[in-house]
């Protein structure tokens, strides 16, 4: 049994290294526009409802509104990012360009191929992340300080979506299926996570439900660290992401193995 599900494990700690600089390589070439597109949306999002619903609401939780959405921002983007350059760009290597099976051909294993595309998909997402917390502290939205420790949270959240959606990818037959995980799964979490409102503003069981889901723990990471305010429950939240990232891979890679063998 182990036999047969080795060759979806990576090899060693380094091969996906390749894989990475591959997708590096040909990502550089369109770097600019793919950068523009991944801080539209959210950007969008921060100043339309953080100057829009700001005006109105005033302040939440002891700091302006548009200081709590650029946390909750910040961490959507991270999901954001990660996700779409898993079901989009990843499927598409794996789907319709068939370069899956061209490097399934040199000495990297599946594992390999699998574990390359989530670090390329979370460094990703550590970009986006990492912009609009710059453009936040420029703002005086957030401090300076928090940038170092902001970075670990979002790279653990780009790394965790990533995984996720590699389930997603391996299991969807046709790119159309992907809006359903759109819609059903993640509009409804950035909603319930504490991103664009208070969680305390949810009902009692819509906020036991929230405390389970992985970007819920990302922005309690996240938020704190930005607004300079002490983490609660440090363990907990990086663990929780720590499972969501591991499990899903496990999963996935025994998934892609029984698709890429059909």
């Amino acid at each position: 049994m182990w036999q047969g599900f080795a060759p979806a494990l990576p090899a060693n700690p380094w091969n996906w290294i390749a894989v990475w600089r591959r997708n590096f390589l040909v990502w550089r070439k369109v770097a600019l526009a793919s950068i523009l597109g991944n801080l539209a949306e959210p950007m969008s999002s921060l100043f339309g409802l953080g100057f829009g619903l700001g005006m109105i609401i005033g302040g939440v939780e002891g700091t302006s509104y548009i200081s709590f959405l650029a946390a909750g921002m910040v961490a959507t983007s991270a999901m954001v990012s990660a996700t779409f350059e898993t079901i989009y760009a990843a499927y598409a290597r794996m789907q319709t360009n068939c370069t899956w099976e061209a490097v399934l051909c040199t000495p990297l294993t599946l594992g390999d191929i699998v574990l390359g595309e989530v670090a390329w998909a979370a460094s990703k997402a550590l970009l986006a992340g990492t912009a609009i917390t710059i453009v936040a502290v420029t703002l005086g939205y957030a401090e300076w300080s928090s940038i170092p420790y902001a970075l670990p949270a979002i790279a653990l959240t780009g790394i965790t979506f990533a995984s996720l959606a590699m389930v997603v990818s391996a299991l969807a037959p046709s790119h159309d299926y992907f809006i359903f995980y759109q819609s059903l799964i993640l509009t409804p979490m950035m909603y319930l996570s504490g991103t664009i409102f208070p969680m305390s503003q949810l009902p009692g069981s819509f906020q036991r439900i929230a405390a389970f889901l992985p970007l819920t723990h990302s922005v309690d990471l996240i938020r704190p660290a930005m607004l300079g305010r002490p983490v609660d429950s440090v363990g907990l939240h990086v663990g929780a992401l720590c499972i969501y990232a591991a499990f899903p891979f496990l999963v996935s890679a025994a998934l892609l193995r029984q698709r890429l063998m059909r």
